[in-house]
């Protein structure tokens, strides 16, 4: 084994010119120009050009970087050296190389279908691209966990199989539990709002699954959800607290993950103002008239889908909330408004740039009676919600929650056209494979 230390690529170009390294990853391009083998190698830290010269490199490396394919793995030991026209100003000219695992022709060599990168996800995910989103996530993650630590959130872990509905009965993933039915969550809200009695503030990121019908850029049937309940909060409340964890993750992404951002061409000056709340606020009512307004033909009590929220983000230039919805419009859970109840204590964050909703929030219904008729009006099944109900039997407080799709959110920060790449492997209706 070589005692030249081991770097990353990103390691290699902070190095003085004439430090000897060692340098492992999978090769990226290969040009082989007879007297020279050019190699640009990728690890999860970047890429670094590696040049094998008759100068420099004995002949038998010379050969083993000639044989190397895309997608090989490799390990290359060298004199760190500086060239402008090599990407990043850097190179390592080769003393050793050695093909660790020789990749067969690679299956994807530009311009290939969408379809087809699909079906070959598990190698596409190695692309510069999808590499740049998921440190992006990374970043998010953390950001969520850090947010809700400093805010005296606690973390749990609510079940992935339910038994009844929380968003309806249409969207529900059925699965057989030993005989009985059971259902992949929608969300873990129900399972939240218990835990308030006892930690008072608590939050989750888990997956959630919901069989919705739509087809569009920006619907998965299996997405990530980061979703918080707290005791004691108003809707007002509430909402401050999803613009500050947006404002404040964003910040994070501007502050770490610049790089990656430049990588995918997003224009960041539309994060930063992000960053800074608070964000514009309409009721229902005024959404529906902004919607005329762009000549769509529509009116209250209509719900607004993908079609609608997209005209309405081209009203502003940060994320914006939409209030007081229409109590038939949205679950049984959500509180109506005293002062008008017709209209539930909801709110939905839009992103913009076309995004639309990443946030669902309300303040709950906190009466048993009140949310007994809601079930019951809706026809659910009290039966499959009695637990949920004797919590409003034994010291029922106000409280509120709220649930933020992170592939939307991802997708809004990195700037992408479709969902599909702000998760590893995306779900939908045609799609289980890889």
């Amino acid at each position: 084994m070589s005692s030249t230390k081991l770097y990353s690529t990103r390691e290699v170009k902070l190095l003085e010119p004439g430090s000897r390294a060692r340098v492992r990853g999978w090769v990226y391009r290969h040009r082989d120009l007879g007297g020279k083998v050019f190699i640009v190698v990728r690890d999860s830290e970047g890429i670094l050009q590696m040049i094998a010269s008759e100068a420099y490199t004995p002949r038998e490396y010379i050969e083993e970087a000639r044989r190397a394919t895309i997608e090989s793995s490799i390990i290359g030991e060298g004199v760190v050296a500086r060239d402008p026209r090599a990407p990043g100003g850097v190179e390592l000219r080769l003393e050793r190389f050695e093909i660790v695992g020789l990749a067969s022709d690679f299956p994807i060599k530009g311009g290939e279908s969408i379809d087809y990168l699909l079906d070959i996800r598990h190698l596409w995910i190695r692309s510069r691209k999808l590499t740049a989103v998921m440190k992006i996530r990374d970043t998010i993650h953390g950001a969520f966990r850090e947010f809700f630590k400093s805010r005296g959130f606690w973390e749990v872990s609510p079940p992935m199989l339910t038994q009844a509905a929380v968003e309806g009965g249409a969207t529900l993933f059925k699965v057989d539990f030993f005989g009985r039915p059971a259902y992949l969550t929608q969300s873990a809200q129900l399972y939240l709002e218990v835990l308030i009695y006892s930690l008072e503030k608590v939050w989750t990121l888990a997956p959630s699954f919901r069989a919705e019908r739509s087809r569009t850029r920006r619907h998965l049937y299996e997405y990530w959800h980061l979703e918080a309940e707290e005791a004691w909060v108003h809707m007002d409340g509430e909402m401050k607290l999803v613009e500050d964890l947006v404002a404040y993750t964003t910040r994070r992404v501007l502050d770490e993950k610049l790089e990656e951002l430049s990588f995918l061409k997003r224009d960041t000056e539309k994060l930063e103002q992000a960053t800074k709340p608070p964000y514009p606020r309409i009721r229902y009512e005024e959404a529906i008239e902004l919607l005329r307004r762009k000549g769509v033909d529509i009116n209250y009590g209509d719900d607004l889908g993908a079609d609608e929220e997209r005209l309405l983000t081209e009203y502003f230039d940060t994320p914006f909330f939409i209030t007081h919805f229409p109590l038939e419009l949205k679950s049984f859970y959500m509180k109506p408004d005293p002062h008008n109840p017709r209209e539930a204590l909801a709110f939905d964050l839009l992103a913009p740039e076309g995004i639309g909703e990443i946030v669902g929030g309300s303040e709950r219904e906190d009466d048993y009676e009140r949310l007994l008729n809601s079930i019951t009006s809706r026809g659910l099944d009290p039966k499959d919600y009695e637990w949920y109900l004797d919590l409003r039997r034994y010291g029922s407080v106000p409280h509120s929650g709220f649930g933020l799709g992170v592939e939307r959110y991802i997708m809004w920060v990195a700037g992408l056209d479709h969902i599909r790449d702000a998760i590893p492997f995306p779900r939908f209706r045609d799609r289980l494979y890889p």
